[in-house]
């Protein structure tokens, strides 16, 4: 199981499979991906400046459709109080991705080379 970043789901949904990992293509199908429920907010706001051309929500139904995607259920206090704690980032996206995966004990899945740096759990390459 596996937590991801929003670039990782926007890629996915727009097919550019050639963005992430190969191992990764190739798992997709079996394997569970949780997301923070604050990606589903990203996705929108990204909807919303142009830079999706589906809203959030559908998005995220099309790629349940095909996956075992599903929203962490970490409790949310829990998850601001470990997002204050990130201090390597200012974007409240990036801190509560990064908290959910972490309070999940679980790894995420980015490519964002900040996050690779400095979030314990984040992985790319290495991945499984």
């Amino acid at each position: 199981m596996i937590h991801v970043d929003t670039h990782v789901l926007v890629w996915v949904a727009s097919g550019a499979h050639h963005r992430l990992p190969e191992a990764l293509v190739r798992a997709l199908p079996r394997i569970p991906i949780r997301y923070s429920p604050m990606l589903a907010l990203e996705l929108q706001l990204l909807h919303e400046i142009g830079r999706l051309t589906r809203p959030g929500h559908e998005v995220l139904e099309r790629l349940r459709a095909r996956l075992d995607l599903r929203p962490s259920e970490a409790d949310f206090p829990r998850v601001a109080s470990r997002a204050t704690t990130l201090d390597w980032t200012r974007d409240p996206f990036d801190r509560l991705i990064a908290a959910s995966a972490m309070v999940d004990d679980l790894p995420l899945l980015t490519a964002d080379r900040r996050m690779l740096a400095s979030c314990p759990v984040a992985v790319w390459e290495a991945w499984g």
